[in-house]
């Protein structure tokens, strides 16, 4: 079997398996079968339609790394299954040596049974792989945007628009356990070259970047408060807190609100309202 077919074989296998709840999907309408439609293939892993068809008919042949890793999110598969995903389609799986998107099925489970908390995934260079309902409901809904739009250092320092407002103080935090981190990724992720070409681009977006990165600060990412104006419920006054995750060089971003006060009434309008009011900007 070629290996256009073989991957074309494995993609319709992963996706017949798997079940609309799983991936926090409504099983709406008459289904033939109990896994998922293409279209919600595509839109879970932010691709068309038809590239997610001619990848199942063995007309495209040569998906990027990029593609793949969205594919194996998706379908959440096993590690095993996921290097056999970059072996069918002729790629080499992410070494070691390199920043890994990988995202454990427990963590997968956190946000799809929180619902009620705002929560975002990043990877070690801090890209945006995953997000729930809610927090793009609050943030806006980021399934249009690519590649360094969905980075948080490089939305920060291009000045991006963003909801989150700062104090002076926050702002500096921010910014030193935001480039300590990156700074901890490049030793540790040497022979990343997407990861160089961000530091590489972000010590050409001003001169705060390059004097926090040359001077060597060190910071850690703390809980605070953050202040979130939203076009639609107000302005959100959020405690921010940031998990890592045991075996997995990730980091959950968590949003919560103090109980009895008027954020928790916010959160809750935000929840039913969902992400269609308002401008897909964080």
């Amino acid at each position: 079997m070629s290996g256009s077919k073989e991957l074309g074989r494995a993609l319709r296998g992963w996706r017949d398996r798997t079940a609309p709840a799983a991936v926090g999907l409504p099983a709406n309408g008459v289904r033939r079968a109990a896994g998922l439609r293409r279209e919600e293939l595509a839109q879970l892993a932010g691709l068309s339609v038809d590239y997610v068809i001619r990848l199942e008919q063995g007309r495209s042949t040569a998906p990027s790394v990029q593609v793949l890793s969205a594919l194996a999110r998706a379908l959440r598969l096993s590690t095993a299954e996921r290097e056999h995903l970059y072996l069918i389609a002729g790629q080499l799986a992410p070494s070691p040596g390199q920043v890994s998107a990988h995202v454990p099925p427990g963590v997968r489970r956190l946000l799809d049974q929180m619902g009620g908390t705002p929560l975002s995934v990043y990877d070690a260079a801090w890209n945006l792989i995953l997000w729930n309902p809610l927090w793009a409901a609050l943030f806006g809904d980021p399934s249009a945007t690519r590649g360094r739009e969905r980075n948080v250092a490089w939305r920060h320092f291009a000045g991006l628009p963003s909801r989150v407002g700062h104090t002076p103080g926050q702002r500096s935090q921010f910014e030193a356990a935001l480039v300590a981190d990156l700074r901890v990724a490049s030793v540790r992720y040497p022979a990343d070259a997407g990861l160089r070409s961000l530091v590489t681009d972000l010590r050409g977006t001003g001169a705060e970047f390059v004097r926090l990165w040359d001077s060597g600060v060190v910071g850690v990412h703390e809980a605070h408060t953050k202040t979130v104006r939203h076009p639609d419920v107000g302005t959100l006054s959020l405690d921010c807190d940031v998990l890592t995750v045991p075996g997995a060089d990730l980091r959950i971003v968590a949003y919560t609100a103090v109980p009895g006060g008027d954020d928790v009434d916010r959160l809750e309008l935000l929840d039913v309202i969902g992400s269609q009011f308002g401008e897909p900007t964080r």
